[in-house]
């Protein structure tokens, strides 16, 4: 057998896509039908980007919440293997209690143990009302967290969520976008989650935390102006 006749997979980080994902009654009807295709339509286009990044490869990680919360994942998931199960819409917006429970995750021994290692994390809040538990209490809990600190964080916000959460959430006003048009929810969702990911994904030099946030709001912000002027023709202006 020669030198070349065996190819040995070189091991890579893995990097986590952490999804929260507001489940509350206010979410029923379109906005939690426009989260559901997304995330099925997006899965493969992330399978795509983790399977030909030598860096790293790419697990998701899935955290509804409502009146408390659940993980749709026990442990973040290969994309060959994960499949979507749609989510029904009912009950409170415990975010608090979500935040307290991503902090619990986001640990070494938790849900960021991969033996090669892991790369900062990219986190997606998808909200569209206002927390009705001590959501002050689960951020505050959260931002002692060094792997929080160090992820990307984008917030989609829809009809009534509060603009100044998500920027609380995000850290940056660049990242937290409130959606006047809820039927842009589906595109928003697909083109962050890909966006990010890519970003997030790839080795990074110093300071890296802050440069790859930047990058993604950067990106986040020509998308934005990008559908604005789409809205615009659409409307003849």
């Amino acid at each position: 057998m020669g030198l070349l006749d065996e190819v040995v997979e070189i091991p890579r980080k893995t990097m986590a896509l952490f999804f929260l994902i507001d489940t509350s009654g206010s979410m029923s009807g379109s906005n939690i039908g426009q989260v559901n295709d997304a995330m099925r339509e997006v899965l493969p286009d992330l399978k795509e980007i983790s399977d030909t990044n030598a860096d790293a490869k790419i697990k998701v990680a899935v955290l509804s919440f409502a009146s408390g919360c659940e993980w749709l994942t026990p442990v973040p998931e290969d994309l060959d293997k994960y499949k979507w199960t749609n989510l029904v819409a009912e009950g409170v917006t415990d975010l608090g209690e979500a935040c307290l429970e991503l902090d619990s995750k986001l640990d070494r021994n938790a849900f960021l143990q991969d033996a090669v290692g892991n790369y900062a994390p990219v986190i997606i809040l998808i909200s569209d009302g206002e927390p009705t538990d001590n959501f002050k209490a689960g951020i505050q809990k959260l931002r002692e967290n060094k792997w929080f600190n160090s992820a990307i964080k984008i917030a989609l916000g829809v009809e009534g969520a509060d603009l100044s959460v998500l920027k609380e959430f995000t850290g940056s006003t660049e990242t937290a976008i409130y959606l006047a048009d809820k039927n842009m929810l589906k595109k928003l969702i697909r083109f962050v989650s890909v966006t990010s990911s890519k970003i997030g994904s790839k080795r990074t030099g110093p300071d890296a935390a802050k440069t790859r946030q930047e990058e993604v709001a950067a990106a986040i912000q020509e998308k934005m102006a990008e559908l604005d002027a789409e809205d615009s023709v659409d409307e003849g202006w």
